[in-house]
């Protein structure tokens, strides 16, 4: 990758792993609009042909473990990762509240939201084994409502992937600006995300000429995929293990159609 715009830090991690080659991981520090952001790239060393790529944005808490260990779940599937930094460097919500509160200052400010993906986007596209031909974004929760925002502004991917992601637009239009498919992974029983910002979703895929799917997942709420949101329901947001298992397979199958061809 050149360095010629952006920061790369030395530090790298190897991890053998059976039968899926090396993965190998970077940290990478980079800026968008002066703003100084640290991503975690994730890629099987032993692959020597170029593959897609995909970007994974963050839920509302920041970048952490839970979207770096989907990133090395992705490169052990032979794709090249990277899990973006929408908030900066360091950044990192004490507790909801707070992340509330962050998050809600990007979904206020969506061409700074899309700005940010981009960012990562153009991160990823300059790794040597990426195929930008073959390009995605997936995002959790607040990462979904990024994805999302990223497709709007036109940018050139073959699919995007929301898990349990706000769908909300305040710009509707912009669906005509899509390039790639959409799927949207959503939990029937979600509070956050209700059913008249779902039906409004669905109505501007529809008015957007979109290639679009919605799959929704019975008895689940709010981040069903985050085992660290517990298990009760009441509370609008828990993990639900079926659902995740569900929506992870419907995401490989989803690859699987819009990168045409398997990995090598």
């Amino acid at each position: 990758m050149k360095t010629s715009s952006f920061l790369f830090l030395a530090a790298q991690l190897l991890i053998p792993l059976v039968g899926h080659g090396e993965i190998k991981t970077e940290i990478v520090e980079y800026k968008q609009e002066g703003v100084v952001l640290e991503g975690f790239l994730a890629w099987d060393a032993k692959l020597a042909a170029k593959r897609p790529g995909v970007v994974v944005v963050h839920d509302w808490m920041g970048l952490g473990d839970g979207v770096k260990s989907r990133a090395v779940e992705l490169a052990k599937l032979g794709y090249v990762t990277f899990a973006a930094d929408i908030y900066g460097k360091g950044i990192h919500p004490a507790d909801a509240k707070a992340a509330g509160d962050l998050a809600g200052l990007y979904k206020k400010d969506r061409l700074l939201l899309r700005r940010r993906a981009q960012a990562a986007l153009t991160i990823l596209k300059k790794h040597k084994a990426v195929d930008t031909s073959r390009l995605a974004v997936m995002g959790y929760c607040f990462g979904g409502t990024a994805a999302l925002e990223l497709a709007r502004s036109g940018a050139e991917m073959k699919g995007v992937v929301s898990f349990h992601g706000g769908l909300d637009s305040p710009t509707p239009q912009d669906a005509k600006n899509i390039k790639g498919k959409i799927l949207a992974l959503h939990g029937a029983d979600d509070p956050f995300v209700p059913a008249e910002q779902v039906k409004a979703f669905e109505d501007e895929m529809r008015a957007g000429g979109v290639n679009w799917e919605l799959v929704k997942y019975s008895k689940a709420v709010h981040a069903f995929t985050n085992p660290q949101a517990g298990n009760d329901n009441a509370k609008g947001a828990a993990y639900n293990a079926e659902a995740d298992r569900r929506s992870w397979q419907a995401m490989q199958n989803f690859f699987n159609e819009i990168f045409a061809d398997k990995i090598k």
